[in-house]
């Protein structure tokens, strides 16, 4: 009887292992796309790619100012519309500084969280959502309130709820826990 335990849990842990090594072969074979002149490895999880884009520095020192680091760091998955440093610099004159005060850290959190879907939407999904929608598409936010996906030309737009709107830039940015889509500009909760 003990053999027979044995053997079971050799089997077991076989089936484990190849189902483990068969995900992570799927993601080291998604394409590796460069943002911000670094490599974004699908192996890695949200953060630890954004980390390394000179181009989303602003988005990272707010993660962290807001204590999502470990969120964004989780199984997920993610779809996250991540605005670039140009993005934040849209914003009104010290808008960011004010923003990464740690009185103001409700209000970051939310806009933060407000570019963030649970799931993971690649923008052949999102296209697709459009389609079906005639048009648009609304995604709930992990903010609670909605984004509506929409197409000018062969770009996919995300208009935020004040009327905002944001064109993805670099798309399908596959991670470990989601994918990222790169954007101009910041969106904003009611």
């Amino acid at each position: 009887m003990e053999k027979f335990k044995f053997i079971a849990m050799v089997a077991l842990t076989v089936v484990i292992t190849k189902a483990t090594f068969a995900q992570a072969n799927k993601i080291s074979k998604e394409k590796t796309v460069e943002v911000g002149g670094a490599p974004m490895y699908p192996l890695k999880d949200i953060v630890s790619n954004a980390v390394n884009s000179k181009d989303h520095t602003t988005l990272v020192a707010a993660v962290k100012a807001a204590g999502l680091v470990s969120t964004l760091q989780g199984a997920g998955p993610f779809t996250v519309f991540a605005p670039t440093n140009a993005a934040f610099d849209l914003l009104p004159a010290g808008a960011v500084n004010n923003l990464l005060k740690d009185e103001n850290k409700a209000t970051l959190t939310s806009i933060l969280t407000y570019h963030v879907v649970a799931g993971r939407l690649s923008a052949m999904d999102m296209m697709n959502l459009i389609k079906a929608g005639h048009g648009e598409a609304m995604v709930k936010t992990v903010a609670g309130e909605n984004l509506t996906l929409g197409m000018k030309g062969k770009n996919i737009t995300v208009t935020d709820e004040k009327g905002g709107v944001a064109y993805v830039t670099v798309k399908d940015v596959n991670q470990s826990n989601g994918v990222i889509h790169v954007i101009d500009h910041v969106l904003l909760p009611k």
